[in-house]
């Protein structure tokens, strides 16, 4: 089956920077719904469609097309009290960026912590890198129905839908502890 829009695809892949430096070793394969629906960068979509399982590339992805380039200004200063203990470089937290109008949060993740004061950057981890790629689709088959709807991948390395309501956060400027990938 050709990659094609409402496809689900299993890709395994290796990411490094531009000279080759090894970022993620992809141990397991990235399994996402084709078509645009932002499931995956849309140069990865561009490169695979209309291939097969069996296909391989190596791709290079410039930061504009990939995480964006680095702003300094999603970079700031916080009171070490504001954020729950023990607190680690890495850790990640979800917040505002300032002078947000309260509509879009983001991710956060601690790079500095001094005595009373922590450095919270809301860059993507890989903004402003130029990204390498190699990929190889291990395989191909129609989304389901539910997928289509949902606009991504169900079961084995895809979403899992829970029934409990989604925590639409507390009002305020609090920061909300969220997992490292």
């Amino acid at each position: 089956m050709k990659i094609a829009k409402n496809t689900v695809v299993t890709v395994n892949y290796k990411l490094s920077d531009a000279q080759n430096n090894l970022i993620e070793d992809g141990r397991q394969p990235m399994v996402y719904l084709h078509g645009g629906y932002e499931n995956t960068l849309p140069k990865i979509e561009e490169e695979l469609d209309g291939k097969e399982a069996g296909y391989s590339s190596t791709i290079q992805i410039e930061p504009e097309d990939a995480f964006g380039d680095y702003d300094a200004s999603l970079v700031k200063v916080e009171p070490r009290n504001r954020l729950p203990e023990p607190l680690e470089v890495g850790m990640q937290f979800e917040g505002m960026p300032e002078g947000d109008d309260g509509e879009d949060a983001m991710i956060f993740t601690v790079t500095e912590i001094a005595d009373d004061k922590v450095v919270l950057d809301g860059n993507h981890p890989l903004a402003g890198m130029a990204l390498r790629f190699e990929l190889t689709v291990v395989d191909v088959r129609a989304a389901t129905d539910e997928e289509i709807a949902h606009e991504h991948v169900h079961g084995a390395h895809g979403h899992h839908h829970h029934d409990e309501d989604e925590d639409d956060g507390d009002e305020g400027d609090h920061f909300r502890s969220h997992p490292i990938h």
